[in-house]
């Protein structure tokens, strides 16, 4: 395991482009049924109090087409005293999501997501729906292997994909204590990533990361650029026909301040520490995910937004 650990850590953080351009084995084929989650897509709007969807991939199927529910509970101040009382938030997405290869190295991801969050406020309730922004990246296979006889498998990618600002964006939360509570960004935000998984016999690790460059809207506002890491253990099993793989890991979200007219905006950065798990069900070529994350230490908008938790439900069709 720490031959498996380091071998993770110097092709996370070097990116391993010597054995990128060494590696002689083919891609993968029995390791396909076992990626991991890449952590964290910016879902409904990416800055600090609203981190991201629960990843772009599924552990059992590598290319598939699904549905997916997410919710996000958090808290909010309804103002700027200390003393301001605390409102309760809710962001659900129903999603369409799909990961499609193009050639043997390459493939493409697309999200669809469609919102309907709400929270309570002293004046009322208030509630806004509708499609959100819809996202599509391509991923490519450095290296990865796939022979048969080899006791380890491995996987390293690269991604880059965009996000179009096709959700409804409302600047008048912008001065509310969570700017997050939009359908969308109003902007064209572009993302980087990179992803190493590992598996020896039916245990795996899998480490991500990736980076979101926000652009400012046309109401002159821009939301932070967004890190996201994540690592993930996770053990595959099998009862009759039944594949199971339940998962554990961390993941963590940093978020740089908010900018309206080119201004920092005080108040908007953050970072939080999530612990998660979750457990996938296959049955030949349908797949049932669930899956939860609990933070473990967060500074969100200096202290006045707090996350509670997330929880995703997912049914794919292995393609």
């Amino acid at each position: 395991m720490k031959k498996i650990i380091l071998t993770l850590a110097i092709s996370i953080l070097a990116l391993n482009a010597a054995e990128a351009r060494t590696e002689k084995d083919s891609i993968d084929n029995p390791f396909r049924r076992y990626v991991a989650l890449l952590e964290e897509d910016c879902d409904a709007c990416g800055c600090s109090a609203n981190g991201g969807s629960m990843g772009f991939s599924s552990m059992l199927n590598s290319n598939f087409v699904g549905i997916r529910y997410i919710h996000q509970s958090y808290k909010s101040r309804d103002g700027v005293f200390n003393n301001s009382p605390w409102i309760d938030e809710n962001f659900n997405t129903a999603q369409l999501w799909a990961r499609v290869p193009i050639t043997e190295r390459i493939e493409i991801m697309a999200l669809v997501p469609y919102h309907f969050n709400n929270r309570e406020k002293a004046t009322g309730k208030e509630n806004i729906d509708g499609l959100g922004d819809i996202t599509l990246m391509g991923f490519y296979t450095l290296f990865g292997t796939k022979s048969d006889s080899a006791t380890v498998f491995h996987k390293f990618q690269l991604g880059a994909g965009v996000k179009a600002p096709t959700g409804k964006y409302d600047s008048a939360n912008n001065g509310s204590i969570n700017p997050s509570f939009q359908l969308g960004t109003g902007s064209w935000d572009y993302t980087l990533a990179s992803e190493y998984t590992v598996k020896k016999n039916s245990l795996g690790l899998n480490a991500t990361v990736n980076y979101v460059f926000k652009t400012e809207n046309e109401k002159n506002y821009q939301f932070g650029n967004q890190f996201n890491y994540a690592a993930t253990l996770f053990y595959s099993t099998k009862i009759d026909n039944l594949d199971i793989v339940p998962q554990l890991g961390l993941a963590g979200e940093k978020y740089d301040e908010n900018k309206d007219h080119g201004e920092d905006v005080p108040l908007t950065a953050g970072d939080i520490l999530f612990g998660k798990m979750g457990v996938e069900l296959g049955l030949q070529k349908f797949s049932l995910g669930l899956s939860t994350m609990l933070p473990i230490n967060q500074n969100l908008t200096g202290g006045r937004v707090e996350a509670n938790y997330r929880w995703s439900l997912n049914l794919n069709y292995s393609l």
